[in-house]
């Protein structure tokens, strides 16, 4: 069984570290936790990660965010697997820093990347695991946040928020995301 898992961002050095860029951050760890190496290829860089029978092809877009739905739709169509086996992680501003919440769908809440993906499949009807990121700007800064780093005392959190990522998305693809749900969402 197969399943595609998207972590959002945006390519490029100047990004790398941004609070937008957490999807591209998160599977990362978990990609170095089990000593893969991301590969460039059409419209992202991928790896697959292995589990217990299932594979996990990671891919972090390289369609910059706003276009994130042209990636999503060729991964899922190259590799040949259902919406249902899609697990976007992507940053919320709506949930306290550091916060991590699996849903099965819903909608956009203004974000580009989700917003995409939902255009160009159709539908809002796919996971999506999101990381919170935090809203302490000033009226009008949304944009400067996001695209900002985090500072130290929240940098330092970080690795265990990564792991913790990793535990749900292999618990999404292992035990389904109802079961993941109650495990991990008021945690």
């Amino acid at each position: 069984m197969k399943y595609l898992i998207v972590g959002l961002g945006n390519i490029g050095s100047e990004y790398e570290n941004t609070r937008h860029n957490i999807g591209f951050r998160v599977l990362d760890a978990l990609a170095k936790a089990s000593n893969l190496i991301f590969n460039d290829g059409r419209y992202g860089a991928t790896c697959e990660l292995k589990i217990k029978g299932r594979t996990l092809v990671l891919l972090k877009p390289s369609t910059y965010m706003n276009l994130s739905g042209n990636a999503v739709r060729f991964w899922l169509r190259k590799e040949n697997i259902s919406v249902e086996n899609l697990l976007v992680v992507v940053d919320d501003l709506a949930l306290p820093f550091g916060t991590l919440r699996l849903k099965p769908r819903g909608s956009d809440a203004g974000h580009n990347g989700l917003k995409h993906i939902q255009q160009i499949l159709g539908t809002d009807n796919y996971a999506r695991l999101r990381f919170g990121i935090g809203n302490d700007f000033p009226r009008g800064g949304q944009v400067n946040f996001v695209l900002g780093s985090f500072p130290p005392e929240e940098e330092k959190i970080l690795p265990e928020k990564f792991e913790r990522a990793g535990e749900i998305i292999k618990s999404f693809c292992l035990a389904g995301i109802q079961l993941t749900m109650t495990q991990f969402n008021n945690k």
